[in-house]
């Protein structure tokens, strides 16, 4: 009787946390809605104290795997890469590099050798390691047979990912040495931007280990002028920014399990992502799109009333439209994988 009238008691908590963020979170997956509900909450509270993205990463992996995933095993794996990173680090000099990032400009070369060499590592004197590099997964790299392969748990246990998976780690890995590194988006990609004295901005590819001028990433994503100049692609974004990106994922994954659109958790997702990155295109596009599915489904209705879904659903394809999004051609976007695997290959990823 007393476990019963707690259990009571800790769902009329839940059921009350959940409303005051303005959704429901019981539907038809009870354990799922809880727990992509509190996910939700942690994530929200993360990103308005500008928190942890490594914590943040953690938690929409672990939510979606029934919290299965080992934090301990995380952590040790990004303490085992951060000590290689640092040893690297230790051992090389710039004899070139007399400006005054030359320290930050080092920890990112000794990050990039961890992602892209082969290393024989030597810890404590005595004992050896081969250290292997991380590969683009030409498998599965975007997670149609299995999502987790877009996973960073998964990247740190195989060595191999996608442009998510490899972007995520990059950042983590320069977070935990004190480097500093942001995520800019692409359409369907992402990469790592990175500024030196000397050199200016420059990117880092991850997917094949390269460094892609500006012009190559516009001309091979089809990215227009002015979605640069409004800041909706290749903007660097801000640690609250790379955290908010957290939580799309968490609503991307809240898609592909429940395919609910119609509580409100997917849309409330986009909002909070668009509150701290109000260019953020995946969410403009998810939230239009969410929308377009709810609409659908109030004019289906015998007895439909009136709301303002289908104005909300113009003005953010509207908002797309005049910040410079367009759909890549099908075409386009065919080669342009392919060329992604190829310069996988070519590079040894």
């Amino acid at each position: 009787m007393m476990f019963q009238t707690l259990r009571i008691f800790s769902l009329t908590l839940l059921f009350f946390s959940c409303i005051t963020t303005g959704y429901s979170c019981f539907n038809d997956s009870l354990y799922k809605s809880k727990s992509y509900c509190k996910t939700f909450i942690s994530l929200d509270s993360l990103i308005k104290r500008n928190g942890s993205f490594r914590n943040a990463v953690f938690m929409v992996e672990n939510v979606f795997t029934n919290n299965s995933l080992s934090e301990t095993l995380f952590l040790n794996n990004l303490y085992y890469l951060k000590s290689i990173a640092l040893n690297i680090y230790s051992k090389n000099k710039l004899t070139k590099y007399r400006n005054i990032d030359s320290a930050n400009y080092l920890l990112h070369h000794s990050t990039f050798a961890v992602f892209v060499d082969t290393l024989n590592i030597t810890i404590h004197k005595s004992i050896k390691t081969l250290h292997l590099p991380f590969t683009f997964n030409h498998t599965d790299p975007l997670g149609k047979q299995d999502i987790t392969n877009t996973f960073v748990t998964k990247l740190l246990a195989t060595h191999q990912g996608n442009c998510r998976s490899l972007t995520y780690l990059y950042k983590i890995l320069a977070d935990e040495l004190g480097a500093t590194c942001w995520i800019a988006l692409a359409p369907g990609h992402m990469y790592i931007k990175n500024y030196s004295e000397k050199i200016g901005w420059y990117n880092t590819e991850l997917t094949s280990g390269t460094f892609p001028t500006d012009a190559w990433i516009m001309a091979s994503s089809y990215i227009k002028p002015e979605a640069v100049k409004s800041g909706l692609f290749m903007d660097t974004l801000s640690n609250q920014q790379a955290i908010a990106l957290c939580v799309l994922d968490l609503a991307n994954l809240y898609e592909r399990e429940t395919h609910n659109y119609y509580d409100g958790f997917i849309l409330k997702c986009c909002n909070l992502v668009l509150q701290y990155h109000p260019v953020n295109p995946m969410a403009l596009l998810l939230k239009a799109e969410t929308l377009k599915k709810v609409l659908i489904r109030e004019k289906s209705s015998k007895f439909p009333k009136p709301t303002n879904t289908a104005q909300q659903m113009e003005a953010t394809y509207l908002k797309l439209f005049n910040l410079g999004y367009r759909e890549m051609p099908a075409k386009m976007k065919a080669q342009r994988q392919q060329e992604e695997k190829e310069n996988a290959k070519k590079y040894g990823k």
